[in-house]
């Protein structure tokens, strides 16, 4: 999965090979002031995504851009089995709404959004 770090100013996602065909970019950076909130998923969400840019494989991996008819315009690299990290973010400076991860440290990496002062 994504690669996902924090460096106190900047949220930093490096994507595989594979996944950065899907999600159209190798790598991606998202300035603290860009995030609008955060919250941890236990797993896997369900919830409708919208339509879709990339790869599903039915309750066991989504990867690329989605856009819900509401207009929510969000960036996933989730797999099941691992915390979704889920990112809000805002400003004329981003090209995503949201952001859904999953990673092993998403408990970590909102604790240290948290700390710099995201709710």
């Amino acid at each position: 999965m994504a690669e996902t770090t924090y460096d106190n100013a900047t949220l930093h996602l490096s994507f595989s090979r594979w996944e950065a065909f899907l999600v159209r970019r190798s790598a991606m950076e998202v300035p603290i002031s860009a995030i609008t909130g955060v919250e941890v998923l236990p797993g896997w969400t369900s919830e409708i995504l919208g339509i879709r840019s990339g790869m599903v494989i039915s309750g066991f991996l989504k990867v690329g851009t989605f856009r819900h008819p509401r207009g929510i315009k969000r960036l996933v690299a989730m797999k099941r089995g691992h915390p979704v990290l889920r990112v809000a973010l805002g400003g004329p400076e981003v090209e995503f709404d949201e952001l859904l991860l999953s990673s092993p440290e998403a408990y970590t990496l909102a604790d240290a959004l948290r700390s710099a002062g995201v709710r």
